[in-house]
């Protein structure tokens, strides 16, 4: 089996996982890679679908074990990475590994595994327009989007270490042309 993963990243309220969960949709192959964080659940997220739920502590005790295959501190206290076992699990069923990262865990993960993954950064068409996504999303604080929007200026930089950049002004030819760019690599 070729071990090959995609990586999807993009500032928070891009339209990435909308993006991944129709390519989930589409019969390539691919599964969807579970994060674990630090962070609590979110509206109606599950432990075990959306992310692995843990504590801070059970984070960091998963790092002193060398669990994970990237992980990182996004926000204080707040950590974000992948369980090695979790990649052992999508490609023993045969499956490619399908990530949802942020910025940072992308670039590291593109760098690990090299020419078997792609990369795709998703572009939102505007500052502007992220701020109006995020408040309509109605899951986070004024002061929680402030600290969302401060962090995708910054994350946008990253954009250029991606393979791909797909910019999500028309959320159907953004799934599209993901879908041929993956399509292809998968190949």
């Amino acid at each position: 089996m070729n071990k090959k993963v995609v990586i999807f990243s993009a500032p928070s309220g891009s339209g990435k996982t909308t993006i991944v969960k129709y390519l989930l949709s589409k019969g390539l192959n691919m599964e969807f890679s579970i994060s674990a964080t630090s962070r609590p659940l979110r509206g109606q997220e599950q432990h075990g679908k959306d992310y692995y739920f843990m504590s801070a502590e059970e984070f960091r005790k998963h790092i002193d074990n060398d669990d994970f295959v990237e992980w990182e501190e996004v926000y204080a206290g707040r950590y974000y990475g992948t369980l090695k076992s979790e990649l052992e699990r999508i490609w023993g069923k045969g499956n490619f590994v399908l990530f949802d990262v942020d910025v940072k865990g992308g670039v590291n993960i593109k760098r690990i595994f090299g020419d078997n993954a792609l990369s795709v950064f998703v572009m939102p068409p505007s500052i502007d327009e992220l701020r109006k996504r995020l408040v309509g999303r109605a899951t986070d604080s004024a002061e929680d989007i402030e600290k969302r929007l401060a962090k995708a200026a910054e994350e946008i930089t990253y954009a250029p270490q991606f393979d791909v950049t797909v910019v999500n002004d028309n959320l159907d030819e953004a799934c599209q042309k993901a879908f041929d760019v993956i399509s292809n690599f998968l190949k």
